[in-house]
């Protein structure tokens, strides 16, 4: 009797087994239209906070530091920036490549593509300690680079926001309290640096967003919060505004946020779940902006939606543009814009959990016709996968990296990479898909 009730027992567990298999193989189909999440880049070490551009040539690209050894490239120090690109609008990809190598480390990358003649390739990132902020630019897909040095400081530098339109070419980021914004208007050849919030109170800094509208106005969201006592002070969400070439800034408060969620227990510092605030135009000029934002102390954010017809002077009521049930956690806002109207949106949260009760992350997207008065239904980018611990069948473990990217490709499809991880630390990797 006894052996017999454990044959049954292991056959019971065993049809339980293959049907959460073939549950997690179903759900990695990601949101309806969509196709099922794909880990690209290279497949040993770790690959982190990706970000997307599209081109109008049916060029997709993304940009992320590599961690760990990269082959045949002795002068690669750790982390790297490595580009991906695809040529038939993310169907294919060829072989990473170690876009410029450095023997100092490469952080925080960017890539864009200049909505105005929808080819040339800008892309950013910081070397030298931090201390020098990168821009680079390919006329030829990526193939070949022209590099610049737009600010080189005595400080650490912090997540610089690319920002193009022509000839302009904007990148926002921090020196500790500063934000500043190096301008070129020369395509990239030469910057200068402006500091946007010069009588800023001591505290801390970091860009969020960038974009140039279709009259050449340049828009940057960033944050501003306490270096001391970050949990339990609010946070400020800004979106900076220059009409004559990033000379002058008038800045426009935003949001408030409460003091961000703790984050020790995925091995990360506090800011790492703090508000952020992603930025979009759209070919008619109207900007948008998405962003997350917590009401207690400590508590969990809601991802929150405006849009702004007058040149950023004035912004709509904020809108939840979110399914998830009140007390859940999110973040990681990500945003792009195409025609007049057209607006797609992207964040993370952590609406499921595994069988213990603890919270699993998915990535989840909306889009608008409308210009944010009205969404689509809402679609789940990620999805269940085998051979990796940190992704179970409810979602994956945590956000890997600050930031992830969405951009709208030559055919007006959606691509959208992001970062899958353990915890802050490692393992982790990136994932890819695309749709409508």
């Amino acid at each position: 009797m006894g052996s017999g009730v454990k044959r049954t027992g292991s056959a019971l567990h065993f049809a339980v087994f293959l049907l959460l298999l073939l549950a997690a193989d179903a759900a990695s189909a990601a949101g309806p239209g969509f196709t099922p999440q794909k880990r690209i880049g290279r497949t040993i070490g770790d690959q982190w906070e990706p970000t997307l551009a599209a081109d109008g040539h049916g060029h997709v690209y993304v940009l992320y530091p590599q961690y760990g050894t990269v082959r045949n490239c002795p002068a690669c120090a750790v982390p790297t920036i490595t580009l991906l690109v695809s040529s038939d609008n993310g169907l294919t990809w060829q072989s990473p490549q170690s876009l410029l190598p450095s023997s100092t480390g490469q952080f925080d990358p960017q890539i864009v593509v200049d909505p105005a003649d929808r080819q040339t390739l800008y892309a950013s990132w910081l070397q030298n300690k931090r201390r020098d902020v990168m821009v680079a630019r390919s006329a030829d897909f990526g193939r070949t680079w022209f590099l610049a040095v737009a600010d080189r400081g005595q400080e650490d530098a912090d997540k610089p926001v690319l920002a193009v339109r022509g000839l302009d070419v904007y990148v926002g980021f921090n020196h500790e309290r500063k934000f500043l914004v190096a301008a070129s208007h020369d395509a990239g050849n030469t910057f200068t640096s402006v500091n946007v919030n010069a009588n800023a109170e001591p505290g801390w800094s970091l860009a969020g967003g960038g974009t140039v509208d279709s009259t050449g106005n340049v828009y940057f969201s960033w944050t501003a919060y306490a270096r001391q006592d970050m949990a339990k002070r609010p946070m400020n969400v800004y979106v900076s505004r220059s009409q004559d070439g990033g000379h002058a800034w008038i800045t426009t408060l935003l949001d408030v946020s409460a003091a961000p969620p703790d984050c020790a227990e995925q091995v990360c510092g506090t800011g790492y779940l703090s508000a952020q605030a992603a930025l979009a135009s759209d070919s008619t000029g109207t900007i948008y902006a998405l962003w997350n934002a917590g009401s207690t102390n400590g508590g969990p954010e809601r991802i929150y939606f405006s849009s702004s017809t007058t040149a950023g002077a004035s912004w709509s009521a904020r809108s939840d543009v979110s399914t998830a049930d009140r007390g859940v956690e999110s973040g990681f806002p990500a945003i792009t814009a195409g025609a007049a109207g057209d607006v797609r949106v992207a964040w993370m949260d952590a609406r499921r959990g595994d069988a213990h009760g603890q919270p699993l992350w998915n990535t989840f997207y909306r889009s608008s016709t409308n210009g944010g008065a009205t969404w689509s239904a809402e679609s789940q980018l990620s999805g269940p996968l085998r051979g990796y611990d940190y992704i179970l069948p409810g979602g994956f473990r945590f956000p890997f990296g600050d930031y992830f990217g969405i951009a709208i490709d030559s055919e007006g499809a959606t691509h959208a990479v992001w970062g899958e991880g353990r915890n802050y630390k490692s393992p982790g990797s990136i994932w890819y898909t695309h749709g409508r």
